[in-house]
């Protein structure tokens, strides 16, 4: 356990909710549990750095919930027969909301336009506090809510291998049918190297666990974390790791180094050797090509990933996968340059789309304009990765 104190702290309440969720909780109400994160030591995690982490009082997290069931109670009065509501309503029901309830109304207005069909509890461990308190939250979520399909959240590994089965099957029955796992790599050289505070054997058993319990997994791969000395035992360790565990959904998500990374300082210093997009690429071809016998869905659902199409089932589409990173790999080092920076600018998200010629004549100009070669790529997508992180 960090020394981080985990106490709850301060008695008065106010409507909160934090600053991340994944890719795939875009339309989520985010209902926040705990604030910021209980370990907070991974090199390459720029969130929550300098952050005391805390536990939110229970019934302050059930007033969260109390004030959005309202609102929402309000919002669909409002609403005609097909769901909507005009911006007049809004605002003349706007206008009758106290300061200090606008932000809970503009959450649930949100939610209440993405269709209220999922919740994600923040913040990044909230796994972490007691079981029968989040049996308490997630019962109180489903009387207000019963129509909501998925309650999800984040939980570290180490969390969750502490859990007994008994109080994971209490809070699966409760409701909690997702957890997000950051494995990010199964090499315990690489998990040591970046700090992830968890071990190979230790992700298999928090997997295993959330698995047997019915709650859906989804686990966190990062294509590049073990840098280049590492990158091969990251790709076969991180993939043994997933076929002895068999999440329903594999996430890539490929490292970037920000200036405020703690890794950056390693990187800066050379202690730390990046790999170059092409060697991310015959990464994640090794680690896909090595992932044998279990049925997940792989996802590239995140804007650093390269390629937005590597995605698909397993084992079924494992070849359409493969497939396009191995023709990324044989074409010509000016077209992989080319779509290296489309990708990045948002001009191209498949590999397919390098067919437009308009797009690639786009392209070929702002490499011209700005002198971006093959020989000098890696350095300008390092800085407009830095964007997006």
């Amino acid at each position: 356990m960090s020394s981080v104190n985990i106490n709850k702290i301060g008695n008065d309440y106010r409507f909160e909710q934090g600053p991340i969720r994944p890719p795939s909780e875009a339309y989520s109400l985010l209902l926040r549990v705990t604030r910021n994160c209980p370990w907070n030591r991974c090199t390459f995690c720029p969130v929550y750095k300098g952050l005391q982490f805390s536990i939110r009082p229970v019934d302050h997290i059930k007033k969260d919930i109390d004030l959005l069931h309202k609102h929402v109670k309000t919002l669909r009065q409002l609403s005609d027969e097909s769901g909507s509501i005009s911006r007049a309503e809004i605002r003349k029901e706007a206008g009758n909301i106290e300061q200090d309830e606008m932000q809970g109304f503009n959450a649930a207005l949100n939610w209440f336009a993405c269709g209220m069909k999922s919740v994600f509890i923040q913040d990044a461990n909230s796994l972490i506090i007691k079981p029968f308190d989040l049996v308490e939250i997630l019962t109180h979520i489903k009387k207000c809510f019963p129509w909501v399909e998925r309650i999800t959240s984040y939980a570290r590994s180490h969390t969750v291998a502490r859990i007994s089965d008994e109080n994971l099957k209490k809070i699966s029955d409760a409701g909690l049918n997702r957890i997000h796992i950051g494995l990010e790599s199964g090499s315990d050289e690489v998990l040591k190297m970046v700090k992830k505070g968890a071990t190979k054997q230790i992700h298999i058993k928090a997997g295993l666990k959330v698995k047997n319990a019915g709650i859906e997994l989804s686990e966190y791969v990062m294509p590049g974390l073990g840098g280049r000395k590492f990158s091969e035992i990251h790709a076969l360790e991180t993939a043994d790791a997933l076929n002895r565990i068999n999440p329903d959904f594999i996430r890539l998500r490929s490292l970037a180094i920000p200036n405020s990374l703690p890794l950056f300082e390693d990187y800066q210093a050379g202690r730390f050797e990046k790999c170059t997009d092409i060697m991310m690429v015959k990464e994640i071809l090794l680690f896909i090509e090595k992932l044998d016998g279990i049925t997940s869905m792989v996802k590239s659902d995140h804007i650093l990933n390269l390629f937005q199409d590597v995605e698909g089932s397993l084992p079924e589409d494992k070849e359409v996968m493969t497939g396009i990173l191995k023709t990324f790999l044989s074409m010509e080092p000016e077209r992989q340059c080319w779509y290296q920076v489309g990708r990045r600018l948002g001009i191209f998200s498949t590999l397919d789309e390098m067919e437009n010629r308009h797009r690639v004549e786009k392209v070929k100009k702002i490499c011209m304009e700005n002198r971006i070669t093959p020989e000098n790529v890696d350095e300008v997508i390092d800085e407009l990765m830095k964007r997006f992180v």
